[in-house]
């Protein structure tokens, strides 16, 4: 799906039906669609594929078949540079509202900044960077002009649709409320987006190792066990983020999230609980929004929310972010509504929610607390009262010590975190601790720029993750940044903008202090607390180009075409073209092995231990003493002759590139691991 004419031929495909529909916008009706077959075309001179590696831009020996990709931005780029200069007053007149003097550079720049990846050599990363911010500079100017266009007729009846459905304009007070039938299709459109991205790209399946731990640890919960019992060839079945300790094999990641996952467990859908929270992280968002902003502003948030292609993949996946974020903001909205009621109910949910944090991912715990606390003591506004605030700091204290027990049982000692006893057995003492200093780091060279850890890698790192951030937050061809740079070089800032402001700067700081920032798994990963307050820098730069446009629904319009081409072209492009088959799992193949009766065998899977054997492990059932079907790994042959004295009499057969080869003898199988000898981590 990477290929140019694909998502050129649908470019082509949405001119004519954008156009068609958009008779009485006329030029209005062009740009558009030219803004979505303008994306589409960037799109295809863009390099992801299901490998672990950021995206960049294909600068040299670009193949015939992106040919008309560069074209089509050509055409795009000579249309808007042309239609700008006829309304050069326009332009300036409005950049002179929001941008004054040294601000309009500054925009530039921060656009630049976050536009492409910083890579070696340094000379093609220039010139990424700088075709990367000519592409953004395009694509905000066919944006701009799209809006822009739109007749006064139009713009009157845009005007009044809108006012349906987002409510009036005007109210600039907080209006808190329930939920109503706006916030539930908003969630319903995030279920259906993360839904179709589990089902048709991830096929149901975890992919990451992480994930695929975490649905095993999931497994052994959910019959109500701590950990498996040891493997009698502990060799062949060696997986990332599983320990054998103390006669117990376990996962070592904190228990809050695969005890969640292990209720999808139970009901036989997995796959779902991601998606039920994002959903249910949109309800949360859209009640957090109405304590602080008007409705219409709050359900324009909420759209950008449900809609942004960070928020649909990371719901898509079996990671721990989505819970994370859940949980944060159901402890805000807590803690939001308290100060206006001084509910003590509320403060016990939102105490509640905050330990589940410290049980699913402690540091984002720690921010939260750290946030919520100063909230709660009055920044910004209201106190909660001491018997309120005291019940939310038990409340906390009381879920989110439940972690001591569980390290005493895995560990020995209340204190010893199974997370951190495992990269001292398995890597060596302190490499995963915070910090800097050259013994951090687990030798991930592809994904860990230098040895060690730095004050001067973690600012290369977080630029990875600036961009990533900028592609993925709502997958605008404008960056997804632009309208959060334009919120940052006003002059103006409210209280809560501060407080926005220091969240953020909390969670990226606290990165810093970590050797790994997430890698180009799921975008900006460890930074996905901040989701929250980016869409709400995002609508304050959105009310910023409102009150510098004659009318504010120009600035509405801008939004809702970014947010059109991206859904699709962008959320559908990284869909096919990066998670399908991500990091080489492929479930449809190793469904092959549950195809066949497997009773009393004994499975040998070929390859490496990511992804051949990761995947295939699933298939065991090592929680069920009723399985007998066993998938161990063919490392090598003094593996395959420990497993064979250990399993006597057992049916063999190979599994092979997801086809089940056998039954075969024991020599044969010997003969297979000879060949198979030295498979890699």
């Amino acid at each position: 799906m990477g290929e140019g004419q694909a998502w050129l031929g649908f470019g082509a495909a949405a001119v004519i039906v954008v156009v068609a529909l958009s008779r009485a916008w006329r030029a209005a009706g062009l740009w558009i669609a030219l803004a979505i077959a303008g994306q589409a075309a960037a799109l295809s001179l863009y390099v992801a594929g299901p490998t672990v590696t950021y995206q960049h831009l294909r600068l040299e020996g670009e193949r015939a078949s992106v040919a008309a990709a560069v074209l089509a931005v050509l055409v795009q780029t000579v249309c808007v540079a042309v239609a700008l200069g006829r309304r050069a007053s326009e332009v300036r007149a409005f950049a002179g509202r929001v941008l004054v003097g040294w601000r309009a550079l500054a925009f530039v720049a921060l656009l630049a900044l976050a536009a492409a990846k910083l890579a070696r050599p340094a000379e093609r990363s220039l010139l990424e960077f700088a075709a990367a911010t000519s592409l953004h500079l395009v694509a905000l100017g066919n944006l701009a002009l799209a809006a822009m266009s739109l007749p006064p007729a139009a713009l009157a009846r845009l005007e009044d649709w809108l006012a349906r459905v987002l409510g009036r304009r005007g109210a600039s007070v907080p209006e808190p409320g329930r939920l109503d039938a706006f916030a539930w299709t908003c969630a319903g459109v995030a279920f259906a987006l993360a839904l179709a991205c589990n089902v048709f790209a991830y096929e149901r399946s975890p992919h990451v190792p992480d994930e695929i731990v975490y649905l095993l640890q999931a497994r052994y919960f959910a019959v109500g066990e701590l950990w498996l019992a040891p493997r009698s060839v502990p060799a062949a079945f060696d997986l990332d983020l599983m320990l054998l300790d103390q006669g117990k094999w376990y996962c070592p990641v904190p228990p809050g999230w695969p005890l969640v996952l292990s209720i999808g467990v139970r009901l036989g859908v997995p796959w779902l609980v991601n998606p039920l929270l994002g959903a249910a992280s949109v309800l949360l968002g859209y009640l957090f929004l109405r304590e602080l902003v008007d409705r219409r502003t709050a359900r324009i948030g909420t759209v950008l929310l449900a809609t942004s292609p960070w928020f649909t993949f990371l719901n898509m996946s079996f990671m721990t972010h989505a819970l994370t974020l859940l949980c944060a903001l159901l402890a805000s909205l807590a803690v939001a509504r308290a100060r206006r009621t001084q509910g003590v109910a509320l403060c016990i949910v939102g105490g509640a929610a905050l330990g589940v944090i410290a049980l699913i991912r402690p540091l984002d715990g720690l921010i939260v607390a750290a946030a919520a606390g100063l909230w709660a003591l009055g920044w910004g506004g209201a106190r909660l009262r001491v018997t309120a605030l005291g019940t939310f700091i038990a409340a906390a204290a009381a879920v989110g010590a439940l972690t001591l027990p569980y390290n005493a049982a895995l560990t020995g000692r209340a204190s010893s975190f199974p997370i951190q006893h495992y990269v001292d057995v398995v890597y060596g003492p302190g490499k995963n601790d915070l910090g800097f200093g050259p013994d951090k780091g687990l030798g991930w060279g592809g994904l860990d720029p230098w040895e060690g850890h730095s004050p001067h890698e973690a600012l290369v790192t977080s630029q990875f993750n600036l961009f990533a951030l900028d592609a993925e937050l709502f997958g605008w061809a404008c960056g997804s940044l632009a309208l959060v740079w334009l919120a940052l070089l006003g002059a103006r800032r409210s209280r809560t903008d501060r407080a926005m402001a220091t969240f953020v700067f909390a969670v990226i700081g606290s990165s810093w202090l970590y050797w790994f920032n997430g890698g180009p798994d799921f975008g900006a990963r460890y930074w996905y607390l901040a989701i929250v307050p980016l869409v709400w820098f995002t609508l304050s730069g959105l009310r910023r180009a409102s009150e510098a446009c004659a009318a504010p629904a120009r600035a509405e319009a801008f939004v809702g075409v970014a947010v059109l081409a991206s859904l699709a072209t962008w959320t559908p492009w990284r869909a096919c073209d990066k998670y399908r088959d991500y990091r080489g799992v492929r479930p449809s193949q190793v469904a092959a092995a549950q195809l066949r009766e497997l009773r009393d065998a004994l499975v040998l899977v070929e390859g490496r231990r990511h992804p051949e054997f990761a995947q295939a492990a699933l298939l065991n059932r090592f929680e069920d003493p009723r399985s007998t079907a066993t998938f161990a790994w063919l490392r090598d042959v003094a593996t395959l002759d420990a497993l064979l004295a250990a399993m006597p009499n057992r049916t063999l057969y190979c599994l092979r590139s997801g086809q089940l080869v056998g039954p075969l003898t024991p020599e044969a199988a010997r003969e297979i691991a000879a060949q198979a000898q030295g498979g890699t981590r």
